[in-house]
């Protein structure tokens, strides 16, 4: 059987790294995960190219939202968020999942995300969207958005409306004062923003958790400054570990070996520092 990332630029992908541990930790010697690059006008000639032996697919950007014209069936979760991550292709099936979601809620779940409290998002992309799908699941539903444009987080408020929640958008991201008054609030931040777009961001609260979806380098200057004031602090490994696990479940039907999948990252991740 065969799965693989799709993406553009995808080289850089760790995904093989997960896949292939998990492959290995179940025995499952015949199956192979690669990555291959992909844009969003290559997907759907991708797809119609692939034979019985495709187990699945992974899609990273920007193939997240262009994935939905691809499938046949969409989980409530793709259909809520607008975006998805997976598509289980086993049995003839075009199924699009979204496991960022999980990956989110994992992450802030194991660095000790109250049940309840105050969210702070930054940012409006579709990671954004999948954070406010996994904030609820943790019992959180009090959430500011902080943007740097309010005029263009329609797609996020779309999003927000379809998952039942209400989060507060506000531009503060513009106004380093009102995004430091938000922050000191917080009791979870997640950060979405691309790589060096938090780095001039201050105001987390000590005891806060806060999740920064960008991995390299780490730690960013925001996740640096967050930790210093004494929050606990998560980086976008966590997320990527998660997301992985439950695909590995959606291609495969098996329970994920996590442990074996973890300490591939870490050395993956070892090695390219």
């Amino acid at each position: 059987m065969r799965a693989a990332v799709l993406g553009s630029p995808v080289a850089h992908s760790l995904s093989p790294v997960l896949h292939s541990a998990a492959y290995a930790a179940l025995g499952l010697g015949d199956w192979h995960y690669d990555a291959r690059e992909c844009d969003e006008a290559g997907l759907a000639r991708f797809v119609d190219g692939l034979g019985p032996e495709w187990a699945g697919l992974s899609l990273t950007m920007p193939l997240k939202r262009v994935a939905l014209d691809v499938a046949r069936e969409v989980s409530p979760l793709v259909t809520a968020t607008g975006a998805a991550n997976t598509l289980v292709l086993t049995g003839g099936r075009r199924y699009a999942d979204n496991t960022d979601v999980a990956g989110i809620v994992e992450a802030l779940r194991g660095a000790g995300a109250p049940p309840a409290g105050r969210a702070v998002v930054l940012g409006a992309g579709g990671t954004a969207q999948a954070t406010l799908a996994a904030l609820p699941r943790l019992g959180i539903r009090d959430v500011d958005v902080l943007v740097r444009s309010t005029a263009r987080a329609g797609e996020l408020r779309a999003a927000a409306d379809r998952l039942g929640v209400a989060p507060d958008v506000t531009d503060a991201l513009l106004d380093p004062a009102r995004a430091r008054a938000a922050l000191a609030r917080a009791d979870v931040v997640v950060s979405t923003l691309p790589k060096g777009a938090a780095d001039g961001l201050t105001g987390v609260r000590p005891g806060a958790v806060v999740l920064d979806v960008v991995y390299a380098p780490w730690p960013t200057a925001f996740a640096a400054g967050a930790e210093a004031a004494g929050a606990r602090v998560v980086s976008g490994l966590e997320m990527l570990l998660h997301q992985a696990v439950a695909q590995v479940e959606l291609m495969t039907g098996l329970t994920p070996p996590v442990a074996a999948m973890r300490e591939a990252l870490d050395a993956a991740v070892a090695a390219r520092a």
